[in-house]
Parts: C-alpha cells; sequence; structure tokens
C-alpha cells in the first residue's frame, strides 16, 4: 500500500499505475557517465542526481566509464539490462560524432539507446592567448590571415566537439590555422598558457577562470543568442558570423527496449527538476543553461546534430585517430 502511495503521489496515475508498478525497478538505479570523475558530464550528472533521487525515492549510483572518447561508458549503457535499472548521463559526442567517425563502434546510438531528456546545454567559447594582443574576433581573424599557417589551436582530438568547431569556423572564415590534438581540456588549458597553442573553442567552465584572471582572452560564444550565464558575451553570429552554432549538450538516455512507461516516468521525474530554480540556478553556476525536453524533442536534437555534423566531418575531411 506504501508503494502504491508513493507511485501514485509521484504522478504516476495517468501513465497507468500498473504498468509501471510492474515495471519500475525496485533497486538502486545506476547512471553511466562515460567520463571521469571531475569532468563536466560527471559535475552535472552529479547535481543532477541529487534532487531525482529524492524525488524517486530511491538511491542513484553513478558509475563513471571513461574512455575512447566516451564510447566504452556508452557502449557499457547500450548493452545494460533494459529493466530502468541503468541510465546514461552523456554529452553529444559519443552519440552523434563517433557513429560518424568510428568504423567498429561497438554500438548504434538510434538503435541502441532510446533518448529520455536533453539536461543542460552550454557555448563554446573563443578563447586566444592574449600575447597575440588581439582585441576582438575581428582583430583575431585578421591576425590568423595575415600570419597564414603560423598559429596553433588546441582540441581534444581528432572529431571531438572542439576539434569540429574550429575546422567549422575557420573555413568559413579563410583562415589556415594548425591544429594540435590534446588527451583533454586540462592539456588543451596548459598549452595555451604556454604558448603552445594559440586558441582553441573551450567550455566555459574551464576557460572562464583564466579568462577573469587576464591569462586568457575571450572573443564571443558559439550559441546563436547571448546565454545566461554569460550575458556580457558576444556571439560569433553578432560578429560577422552569421548562422554559427556550436553547442555542447548533456543528456540522459536508456537502454533500448526500456518499457515505455518507465522512460515517461524518468523524463517527467527529469523535467521536474532540471525546470526548477535550484538546479537551473546550481547549473549556471557553472556556466550550462537547463533544459528539459520530451524523449522526442531528444531524439530529433540528435538527429539534427548529426546532419549538421557530418556535413562538417565531410568538408573538413576530419578521420578519427
Amino acid at each position: 500500500m506504501k508503494r502504491r502511495q508513493w507511485l501514485i503521489g509521484a504522478g504516476l496515475a495517468p501513465l497507468g499505475l500498473n504498468a509501471v508498478a510492474r515495471t519500475w525497478p525496485d533497486q538502486p538505479l545506476r547512471f553511466i557517465v562515460p567520463f571521469p570523475p571531475g569532468s563536466s558530464p560527471d559535475i552535472v550528472a552529479r547535481l543532477l542526481t541529487e534532487p531525482l533521487a529524492r524525488s524517486l525515492g530511491q538511491p542513484i549510483v553513478i558509475d563513471n566509464r571513461p574512455g575512447a572518447g566516451g564510447n566504452i561508458g556508452t557502449g557499457a549503457a547500450a548493452k545494460a539490462r533494459a529493466d530502468g535499472s541503468t541510465w546514461l548521463f552523456t554529452i553529444q559526442g559519443p552519440l552523434v560524432t563517433a557513429p560518424l567517425l568510428a568504423r567498429h563502434l561497438p554500438y548504434d546510438p538510434v538503435r541502441d539507446l532510446a533518448p529520455v531528456s536533453l539536461v543542460a546545454t552550454s557555448p563554446n567559447v573563443l578563447v586566444v592567448d592574449p600575447r597575440l594582443g588581439t582585441q576582438s574576433l575581428a582583430a583575431f581573424v585578421q591576425l590568423a590571415r595575415e600570419r597564414r599557417g603560423a598559429l596553433n589551436y588546441g582540441s581534444v582530438g581528432n572529431g571531438s566537439a572542439s576539434h569540429l568547431a574550429m575546422e567549422w569556423f575557420r573555413r568559413r572564415a579563410g583562415l589556415d590555422l594548425v591544429h594540435v590534438p590534446y588527451a583533454g581540456f586540462p592539456q588543451v588549458l596548459n598549452a595555451l598558457l604556454a604558448g603552445d597553442v594559440q586558441a582553441s573553442f573551450m567550455v566555459p567552465g574551464l576557460a572562464m577562470a583564466q579568462v577573469r584572471a587576464g591569462k586568457l582572452r575571450a572573443l564571443g560564444v558559439t550559441s546563436l543568442g547571448r546565454v545566461a550565464a554569460l550575458p556580457e558575451m558576444p556571439t560569433l553570429a553578432e560578429q560577422g558570423h552569421a548562422g554559427f552554432e556550436a553547442i555542447s549538450w548533456q543528456a540522459v538516455l536508456a537502454p533500448a527496449g526500456t518499457p515505455a512507461p518507465v522512460i515517461e516516468r524518468m523524463s517527467q521525474a527529469l523535467i521536474r527538476i532540471i525546470k526548477g530554480d535550484e538546479f537551473r540556478t546550481r547549473l549556471l553556476a557553472h556556466y550550462f543553461t537547463a533544459a528539459g525536453t520530451t524523449p522526442e524533442a531528444l531524439r530529433q536534437l540528435m538527429a539534427t546534430e548529426r546532419e549538421r555534423w557530418g556535413r562538417v566531418i565531410k568538408l573538413a575531411g576530419v578521420e578519427a585517430e
């Protein structure tokens, strides 16, 4: 009886109480995060699962499975039992660009994973070495055109979001920049500070502390419009590069075959938390904007992103390492 009252109180009656009661797991839930502790996806996942556990009345365990740009953990989630006990919290890379680049990916994100909800979005920030002396995006573009092939940019690897964003931008702007891939953003940051590379697209959570300290210069964000987390920062689009957009995003998915009532239950629980003031405020502190969508909206986003970045990969001739 107590279980029944909890389910009704959580708003499950419209979904079919008996169907959810039969399929919703009783054990702790596992959220696979295919990146290491302390990474941006890990931070946001922990911000989310704390209130989610309270809302569901069940413990949630974060299972970090890093490796291969997120493909290892994503593959583990895709192969997990589709009983509602395992969920995936990941970024767009393993869902969008990895299938476009990898020849032997151990999962198919369309076939093997079921979208649940988009959680958060963030623009990238174009940062440059202030020793270049460029105070604006226009000045940086002019300098790069004058010094063709003499400026380096860092990314977190071939086919990564930071790589593809710069390849798209430099081709639109007519720049000849040398790509230097690194293992992760901390290494890119160190290379920027040391002067080994002169530019990079980085997530704001990593870049802005150095920008505010005067060690890096931010030239613009990659969203089409300004964002609440950085309202003073102009977009690349408003600085003469109309239509340029390269958004980082994070989402929850489930193994394909997870019962529809269970996915709907989780989707509704996530949306309530994501759209709440507390979660939105905590996300803004990390330069993220709260989203919260239906499973179908996330499915459409994945399809749109695959088409967009597929064109960039083909245009730039990008191949995975």
